[in-house]
Parts: C-alpha cells; sequence; structure tokens
C-alpha cells in the first residue's frame, strides 16, 4: 500500500471525478487534492494529465473510461506508466491491479454494489490477496451504513464512496460511517 496517497485522501477526503474538459477547469481551480479523470481518449490522456499534474494534484486515471485503454489487458497501464505523468489508476478489474503496482502506481479497484454477490466478491478479492489495491471504492456512494460497514469489515484495505454524492449530507454520511474518501462529479460537492 502506498501510505503517502492513504495520507493524502485522508487530508482531503473530496475527490473531484471530471467527466469532460469544462469539468477539469472548474476542479483544479479547487482545493481538492485528488482527480479522478474519467473521460478521453488514447490520444488525449496524455494532456489530460498533464493539465492535472501541473496544478500540483494527484491524477487518477479510470482505465474503463478510457477509449483505447479500456480492455482487460495489462498493456493499458503500461500505456498509462510510460506515456502520462499518471499517479495512479482506476479500474473495475482486479487483474490490472496487480500490474500497476508492480510499476508503482497507485490503485483504486472500482466495486458497484448493487445486490448481494456483489458483497460476495469484494469479500472473495480480500480473501484471496489478489492484486491488492491501495483502496476500494464502492458505488453508489449513497449506500446504506450497514452495506459501508460490512464492505469495510471484509476489505483489509481502505474503502472510498463514490457516485450519486450529491451535498454534504451525503459527503458526511459516507465518512461518520468510516469511508476514507468521497469521489464526485458533483462541482457544489468539491466546494466543500
Amino acid at each position: 500500500m502506498h501510505r503517502e496517497f492513504i495520507q493524502k485522501l485522508e487530508a482531503n477526503p473530496v475527490i473531484a471525478a471530471i467527466k469532460d474538459d469544462s469539468g477539469l477547469t472548474e476542479a483544479l481551480e479547487t482545493e481538492c487534492e485528488i482527480i479522478f479523470i474519467l473521460y478521453g481518449d488514447v490520444c488525449t490522456i496524455p494532456q489530460i494529465v498533464n493539465r492535472v499534474k501541473s496544478a500540483g494534484k494527484i491524477a487518477m486515471v479510470h482505465l474503463d473510461l478510457i477509449t483505447g485503454l479500456n480492455n482487460t489487458k495489462e498493456i493499458s497501464v503500461d500505456f498509462i506508466k510510460n506515456n502520462t505523468q499518471a499517479d495512479g489508476i482506476i479500474t473495475t478489474k482486479g487483474n490490472l491491479i496487480g500490474r500497476a503496482k508492480e510499476l508503482g502506481l497507485y490503485t483504486v479497484l472500482r466495486y458497484f454494489v448493487i445486490d448481494s454477490m456483489a458483497l460476495v466478491n469484494i469479500e472473495k478479492q480480500d480473501r484471496h490477496g489478489i492484486s491488492q489495491p491501495d483502496v476500494i471504492e464502492i458505488l453508489p456512494g449513497i449506500v446504506l451504513p450497514k452495506i459501508i460497514k460490512r464492505v469495510k469489515d471484509v476489505s483489509r484495505v481502505p474503502v472510498l464512496a463514490g457516485g450519486l454524492i450529491s451535498d454534504r449530507d451525503d459527503v458526511m454520511n459516507a465518512l461518520n460511517n468510516g469511508v476514507l474518501a468521497v469521489s464526485t462529479t458533483n462541482q457544489e460537492v468539491w466546494k466543500l
């Protein structure tokens, strides 16, 4: 686990998740220190990451959402490491976490908690120690406190919440229930 990444999350519990250039411009003007990049393609991602890094912020690229890199092949992680200044990756694909860690990148493994099978998958991944990420992120982030508690109980790594976080109450509910940080595309929440 990258301790400095965890410390940055603890100190900056609201993560700006950006899905277009206008969101990027807005995020760079906030106090958010960590940016989740949720858009782009193989041609534009180096420039997007460069803008984030030039602002002195941590750049995390969601590989699954980058056109041309959204596959299950480890070469997509190599591309991010060799062709951008990104600090890390976000993915729903556990097999990419191991390669990212080998390359020294921060890692976020994202789970959609839509049913009890998702909780079983989180527990299996953790129990078998398969490519242990630095943190896991559960979506939607407004899940019930008892679900957050269950995820925290089965995970050996810190938990983030993302998706549908729309106001201060959502942020405080997640943080008060043990989530390390929240990610959101809601620009009003970035300013909290």
